[in-house]
């Protein structure tokens, strides 16, 4: 089988080193033809400086240079319009996906599966961030319209030919993962030995940052609990009518002035939320409206 190997690479002027040593011990052992393709996404360190030298030392080696920093999903798309293999295998830099699980992937794929990812046996953070990670990766197998699919991970491997379903794409924002649900619904996941992470680039904020870009990029769920809260809250202000018209029947006197400040506060609290859903959806609009390219390639080596 020949392989592309996909590698983002971000401050990772200590880690890019070991992890091509390891894929050259362990790349013969079952692949044919291979390269790998390092994608230095503008990291400021001397991340690109180890992609050269290792360009020099190792003919299947390539690099691309990005312009700036444009994600790590960016640059792995650059990667994989790269690729020149029939199959490509992406992977993280911080030696947590090793390449010796590689041929577990590539036995999912013979099996008729397209997209097949490597899920960790035992999840490799602490407990609240496994957590919110997990419900980041519940709600991206959702937007993909395959929920079976809750182990989504960076080390998946899958045919070349499925780049022809986003060929075309031009937007600063995406996910890989989206993407590859263009082109088909044959998805798995397979358990493999993940290592600790030596860092991770990425934070709470990040985070919370790349589930609002999946829901509001990706799908009109948001848009469509905006709806709701507006139904609920319409129903809400019946029944107060209704209750008010009764005290003032039965009572004779209206309730004070607390009552209607928290009114008042209800409804416009769930009016600032629904407009807060079309804000994001027309950043989204707004921000593809202006064909701004994913990446930008400044180098080549290799």
């Amino acid at each position: 089988m020949n392989l592309s190997i996909i590698v983002p690479v971000y401050r990772g002027e200590k880690l890019v080193g070991p992890l091509v040593e390891r894929l050259n011990r362990a790349l013969p052992t079952f692949a044919k033809k291979y390269e790998v393709i390092l994608v230095n996404d503008g990291s400021p360190d001397g991340s690109w400086k180890i992609i050269e030298q290792l360009t020099k030392k190792y003919k299947w080696v390539r690099g691309a240079r990005l312009m700036r920093n444009y994600g790590q999903h960016n640059a792995t798309l650059c990667g994989v319009r790269l690729a020149r293999y029939d199959v490509i295998v992406t992977m993280d830099q911080d030696l947590q996906h090793p390449p010796e699980e590689i041929p577990l992937l590539l036995a999912e794929l013979e099996k008729g599966f397209d997209v097949v990812y490597g899920s960790p046996k035992k999840l490799p953070q602490g407990f609240i961030r496994n957590l919110l990670t997990a419900n980041i990766k519940r709600i991206l197998a959702n937007v993909m319209g395959v929920p079976s699919v809750k182990n989504i991970s960076a080390f998946r491997a899958f045919p070349a030919h499925l780049r022809s379903a986003f060929e075309n794409f031009q937007s600063p924002t995406m996910i890989i993962d989206v993407l590859l649900s263009w082109g088909t619904t044959r998805f798995t996941s397979i358990q493999v030995d993940i290592a600790e992470a030596h860092n991770s680039n990425y934070n709470f904020a990040s985070l919370v940052e790349m589930t609002l870009m999946i829901l509001v990029g990706y799908s009109t769920k948001p848009l469509r609990l905006a709806s709701w809260i507006g139904f609920i809250m319409t129903m809400f202000g019946v029944g107060v009518f209704f209750y008010v018209m009764t005290i003032y029947f039965t009572v004779g006197s209206l309730p004070g002035f607390p009552f209607l400040a928290s009114i008042i506060a209800l409804f416009s609290g769930a009016q600032l939320f629904a407009l807060g859903i079309f804000g994001e959806y027309l950043a989204r609009m707004f921000d593809r409206s202006m064909d701004r390219p994913p990446y930008i390639i400044y180098q080549s080596v290799g």
